[in-house]
């Protein structure tokens, strides 16, 4: 297994396998509320591993956020809503959208200027409803 793509591939497919009705209890059982505090406490977890500089505890953690969200998108998956190849095109396309002077040929000279465009562009996006709102 070499590539990034055969990697995430096969952890998909354990993930899929926990849920599925010979997986694991705990893992079939979930959803997106159930799953929030976990999301929240592996998100401090890596936090706390990135202020350490431990970098094995970074990646251990890091991982954790991974199967989370691969469990989240999973659960919305089998309800036909969104799959993980939906997530990874949609956040593609925003930094593509929000990195013209990477992708396109627009000039930006400094950090000032990057964010006042990243705000700018953000706003445009909300307006668009590219990216709806709860109310």
């Amino acid at each position: 297994m070499n590539t990034y793509g055969e990697k995430f591939d096969r952890f998909i497919k354990i993930v899929e396998e926990l849920r599925s009705e010979n997986g694991c209890p705990w893992d079939r059982e979930q959803t997106p509320a159930s799953l929030k505090r976990y999301l929240q406490e592996e998100t401090i977890e890596t936090i706390e591993a990135i202020n350490s500089d431990n970098h094995l505890h970074i990646k251990d953690e890091l991982g954790d956020l991974l199967y989370l969200i691969i469990l989240i998108a999973q659960i919305h998956n089998e309800k036909d809503f969104f799959n993980i190849g939906d997530v990874v095109d949609a956040i593609t396309d925003k930094m593509i959208r929000r990195h013209p002077h990477v992708f396109e040929n627009e000039k930006i000279e400094t950090v000032a200027e990057l964010r006042e465009k990243w705000q700018e562009i953000k706003k445009r996006e909300n307006a668009s409803a590219i990216i709806p709102k709860k109310n």
